[in-house]
């Protein structure tokens, strides 16, 4: 095992609340792992929740599991921050993501708010010399929307709806378009967010589901957006779950029994819905990603924590 003396920087979470930019060791590279120079890691919203108490997060911590960067060889690459066992029934029949003992870096492990970072060696995706450094962040996010959508049966889905215009309600919105699914209509409190989704493609735009769909995505997470995202859902329709903002479901079960409605959870993503991802983002309009400075992240991690709308997606560049 590689032992790195040297130190560099990192955002870590040190408490509940607490953000800290340090000076702490580079990390240990076991083998048959590789240390990845950091170029871009994004800022995501489960992490501006996660912070706020000791959970799956414990600190200290360096958070950031959505990054791309550089191998010591020089390859471009984009990281799949998913681990698995390999082992249990649920890898063996081919569902990684729902591993008995999944990890991911970031949440379990060190992450990539920081310079360096050490990771598997079958975790590496190279990415297109093309490719800047912000979208490839953008690229492990994406990859849920990718598995989210295939939660569902396209068959019967012409009517679809998105509620939430942040970063995984906009790839979910990319992804519908990509994949001709059918008109999207995205919802969210924020205009400026809405504003970049009808930019994107989205049929309409509303602050709140006023219709009925075949399929709504929730890309919140909360109680209120639960039990919408099911109310407004056709019978025999489906509601896919992304967020997890709160614990809390929120709806009329009754209403799902009479209505024949299916509850959909989606978490992650498969090893081939991250390479269907990394093949697919060259082809989305995936530039509206901002990015920071290292120097700024500690002060834009606190703002969009406290409510901030602004950036959609903020991306440490290093």
């Amino acid at each position: 095992m590689t032992v790195p003396q040297d130190t560099m920087r990192a955002l870590v979470f040190t408490g509940p609340g607490a953000m800290e930019l340090q000076d702490v060791s580079t990390p240990q590279v076991p083998e048959g792992w590789v240390p990845i120079t950091v170029r871009a890691s994004g800022i995501c919203g489960s992490e501006l929740h996660g912070f706020r108490a000791v959970g799956f997060r414990r600190p200290p911590l360096v958070m950031g599991h959505e990054f791309a960067g550089e191998t010591p060889d020089g390859r471009r690459v984009v990281v799949n921050p998913l681990l698995s066992c390999g082992r249990c029934d649920l890898c063996r029949r081919s569902h990684p993501e729902l591993c008995r003992e999944r990890q991911l870096l970031g949440v379990n492990l060190g992450g990539a708010f920081a310079e360096r970072v050490a990771v598997p060696r079958s975790a590496l995706h190279e990415i297109p010399a093309d490719m800047n450094w912000q979208t490839a962040a953008l690229i492990e996010p994406l990859a849920n929307a990718v598995h989210a959508w295939r939660q569902v049966d396209r068959s019967s889905v012409e009517r679809l709806a998105v509620v939430g215009a942040g970063t995984i309600g906009l790839v979910s919105l990319l992804v519908a378009l990509h994949e001709r699914l059918g008109e999207v209509t995205v919802v969210d409190r924020s205009a400026s967010r809405l504003d970049l989704a009808a930019r994107l493609g989205a049929a309409a735009c509303a602050t709140e589901l006023d219709a009925e769909y075949d399929v709504v995505v929730d890309a919140v997470g909360s109680a209120q957006t639960r039990a919408s995202a099911v109310e407004h859902v056709r019978p025999g329709g489906t509601s896919v779950w992304l967020g997890l903002a709160e614990a809390g479901a929120g709806f009329d079960g009754n209403g799902l029994v009479r209505g024949e409605k299916r509850v959909v959870g989606s978490f992650a993503y498969s090893p081939e819905d991250f390479a269907t991802a990394v093949s697919m983002a060259s082809s989305l309009d995936l530039g509206w990603a901002t990015p920071i400075a290292m120097e700024d992240s500690q002060r834009v991690f606190m703002e969009l924590a406290n409510g901030a709308e602004q950036p959609v997606k903020a991306v440490i560049r290093l």
